[in-house]
């Protein structure tokens, strides 16, 4: 019979799905300044995925991150012979 595992919360929360969005837009804004050639727009990209970590970090901190997990609980295996 196979037993409930209890697994790590690998950052499913408003905190890190934030940060997310806002670093990916600011690689899009980025690379778009790369591919037009124009340096300000490549640095305004950067500045808005460094804002994404910051905004990350900040929700995480106001409440809005993982929640802790409890550690699993260390089961015994029971064998038949005794």
């Amino acid at each position: 019979m196979a037993e409930h595992e209890q697994h790590e919360d690998h950052g499913h929360s408003v905190a890190a799905w934030t940060a997310v969005a806002i670093i990916l837009a600011g690689c899009v804004v980025a690379a778009w300044g790369v591919l037009v050639a124009t340096p300000i727009l490549f640095w305004v990209g950067i500045v808005i995925a460094v804002l994404g970590a910051v905004a990350g970090k900040v929700l995480g901190m106001a409440g809005y991150g993982a929640k802790d997990v409890p550690e699993p609980r260390q089961t015994e295996q029971h064998s038949g012979i005794r």
